[in-house]
């Protein structure tokens, strides 16, 4: 069945409905104000929130999905990126006698179909049917929708991963990866949204919590502690080593485990076992045959003024200078693919040493989104540095694609 475009299968006024959606402003807020507002998470607080997600999100998913339908080098014909594209349109207020066109034009057979099917159209149903918030009923009803559709929505980046993918079999073989530009800025756009999406509803969410933890305001710890997170996080890159190669390099951490701050430990946790794993990866592999001693990953915490950086150093052996201007693309990986071990995403909720290309620019992002960043340095025939910067002051707002 031939792919067409959400402009050939819908009408006229749904896609300017679309259109006059992307166009209203966002409105970003920052840590420091999630943590102020969420302190007190009061009915009235909540009523607020609630009605603030139910003007936001729709902005926010209606931008997505304008760009979702242009993609450069045929990317919006691939089968995944279909299917996600078909998340952000159906998340705006849709009519239902669309559809069934939607589905018969849109939805090629594959084997993720009904799974797929099922989550959108389910999202539709919940999200169109869906009142204006007026009190607290509402509100709670409202948190238990949006709560079910982040769940439900989970694999939306294997899917983008799939359909990266299923462009890059169809290349060129000679074509640089990294010089397509438009490409890479999607990508990144359309993540850093997913994570300002799944951050304003998880938070949402979490302050209904009638039990939440120690020092806790929602997603937000106010007293984290990043040698903590470090730990807890090189201790599961650690079990995945040993799972993949029947050993693992030893992760020493060095910092004041006494020293916190606020910050999102989710957020922390994913970006250090990220690092990690590619550090266990590159020294693993090197050292595979070795009789020598191997070389112990280190994690460095230091406390600054303005940040917070946590540096993640191995001997693994580096990366070339020609490499380096891949490392933070989505078309790059030095591993096997995972996508192309596992046919069904529905089976492949295994976690893998390495393989999407997703690590390093995914982690990036996330440092960025509060105000941080990821740097990389490398010396070849020695190993590599990671600088990991979070901002401890708080009051970056939201970068907003």
């Amino acid at each position: 069945m031939a792919a067409k475009k959400a402009s050939e299968s819908f009408s006229k006024t749904l896609i300017e409905e679309v259109h006059k959606w992307g166009c209203m402003k966002q409105t970003g807020v920052s840590l420091r104000y999630m943590m102020e507002f969420g302190s007190k998470p009061t009915q009235r607080n909540l009523l607020i929130s609630g009605q603030f997600l139910h003007k936001e999100l729709p902005i926010r998913i209606a931008r997505r999905a304008i760009e979702l339908e242009s993609l450069p080098y045929g990317l919006s014909e691939k089968p995944a990126v279909l299917k996600v594209a078909c998340f952000f349109m159906l998340y705006v207020d849709l009519l239902e006698p669309l559809m069934e066109s939607w589905r018969n034009s849109l939805y090629p057979e594959s084997a993720f179909e009904a799974m797929v099917r099922d989550w959108y159209l389910d999202s539709f149903r919940d999200l169109r049917s869906f009142p204006e918030i007026k009190d607290t009923n509402d509100e709670r009803e409202f948190t238990q929708m949006i709560k079910a559709i982040k769940v439900r929505h989970n694999n939306v980046v294997p899917m983008m991963a799939l359909g990266v993918q299923q462009l890059k079999k169809g290349m060129d073989p000679k074509i640089v990866y990294e010089d397509l530009d438009e490409i890479h800025q999607f990508l990144d756009r359309f993540y850093l949204s997913r994570i300002g999406i799944r951050m304003l509803i998880g938070q949402h969410v979490e302050l209904h919590n009638p039990n939440p933890p120690l020092h806790c305001v929602g997603y937000i710890h106010t007293k984290m502690s990043p040698v903590e997170v470090a730990q807890n996080a090189s201790e599961d890159a650690r079990c995945i080593c040993l799972r993949e190669y029947g050993s693992a390099p030893e992760v020493n951490i060095y910092g004041d485990p006494k020293f916190t701050f606020p910050y999102v430990p989710t957020h922390l946790h994913l970006m250090v076992f990220e690092l990690v794993k590619n550090s266990l990866r590159a020294v693993q592999e090197r050292y595979m045959d070795s009789d020598g001693v191997v070389p112990p990953i280190r994690i460095i915490v230091a406390d600054g003024i303005e940040d917070v950086t946590i540096k993640v150093s191995d001997e693994g052996g580096g990366i070339p200078r020609s490499g380096l201007p891949k490392i933070f693309t989505y078309l790059y990986s030095t591993a096997r693919n995972p996508l192309d071990e596992y046919s069904d995403l529905g089976t492949a909720d295994t976690v893998t040493m390495a393989g999407y290309g997703y690590g390093l620019p995914i982690s990036r992002l996330y440092a960025r989104y509060f105000g941080g960043d990821l740097q990389i340095i490398s010396m070849e025939g020695y190993g590599t540095d990671a600088y990991l910067h979070l901002s401890r002051l708080g009051d970056s707002q939201e970068p907003l694609p």
